[in-house]
């Protein structure tokens, strides 16, 4: 079994600033799209939002990537392609991994931005896009479902939800910053998450210093019981928020 630290949403490269936290509850912001999409910021309600992390650069009338997608029905729609879905399938993630998706996010009190895990998503079925997207994909608005991004563009679907409370337990980055700088669970070591292999990104005390580019990080975790029982409090945090 694999779990995917999966980077998503604005940040300085990406949007030009931290998504808020509001009222306590984490609202990641889709980073800026290109003709690919037919969802505005409007459209979800987060024109003020992508307006301020912008600093003005966008807003309400400016098309977004809309993904992942969370759906009601508490499922989740997620696209990837390129250099990334070749590092997925170089990793031999597949049906039954578990993304957890996070983000940089900055609260309305310290203003200090840090990275969070903001939802989940366990795949259930992979679509690869390059014969065309299903009907109900399209209808959903999804991106990558609107046009092909690459030639490897798949659809990742299952299980999936966002939280909706900025809990302590969700936080990756250690309380006194910087962003990069996580609190890492006893089960990750050297040698145990993709595009992590560097000596001095493991720091003593259980830290890791993320990497400051890339979407994908993946840890295969086999058999051990240790990080599913991490996974599963991760999943329980976010359904409980």
């Amino acid at each position: 079994m694999k779990i995917i630290f999966s980077r998503k949403g604005f940040d300085s490269s990406a949007g030009g600033g931290p998504s808020p936290i509001v009222e306590g509850k984490p609202i990641s912001l889709p980073i800026p799209a290109g003709t690919a999409s037919e969802t505005r910021y409007g459209d979800l309600g987060l024109g003020e939002h992508a307006a301020k992390a912008s600093r003005g650069r966008l807003s309400a009338d400016d098309l977004c990537h809309h993904d992942p997608m969370f759906l009601e029905d508490k499922t989740c729609v997620f696209g990837q392609c390129g250099a990334a879905q070749t590092h997925l399938e170089r990793q031999g993630v597949g049906i039954g991994d578990v993304f957890v998706f996070f983000g940089l996010f900055a609260d309305e009190v310290t203003a200090a931005p840090h990275h969070r895990i903001f939802g989940y998503l366990r795949v259930d079925t992979m679509t690869p896009l390059a014969d065309g997207a299903p009907d109900e994909l399209i209808t959903l608005k999804h991106p990558h479902a609107l046009a092909m991004h690459h030639r490897n563009d798949v659809i990742w679907l299952g299980e999936g939800q966002q939280a909706n409370c900025a809990s302590n337990a969700l936080r990756l980055t250690v309380p006194e910053g910087p962003p990069s700088l996580w609190n890492r669970p006893d089960w990750l070591k050297r040698g145990g998450l993709s595009y992590h292999d560097r000596a001095d990104r493991w720091i003593r005390g259980g830290r890791l210093r993320s990497v400051a580019r890339g979407q994908e990080f993946v840890a295969d975790i086999g058999r051990r019981q240790a990080p599913r029982d991490w996974l599963d409090q991760v999943i329980e945090d976010i359904k409980a928020s």
